[in-house]
């Protein structure tokens, strides 16, 4: 079998012209995205929507007089 390699050659991008992306922790992380669930959850709640959540391994829809935000 006749050998198989490529012959593109892998492009590299030099240092300078990568964009450095800023470093942000987990802990900001989570805490945006647990903002934005509360914001998710009390737009729900305000429009007299639903919403689906999972609980003991069940997916359980809460009416919007059950949310708690």
């Amino acid at each position: 079998m006749p050998n198989m390699k490529s012959t593109r050659k892998a492009r590299t991008v030099s240092r300078r012209k990568r964009k450095a992306f800023p470093r942000v922790s987990a802990k900001r992380i989570v805490a945006v995205a647990n903002r934005a669930v509360r914001k998710a959850l009390l737009e729900h709640k305000r429009a007299g929507n639903p919403v689906a959540v999972w609980r003991d391994g069940k997916v359980v829809v809460l009416q919007p007089e059950e949310i708690e935000v």
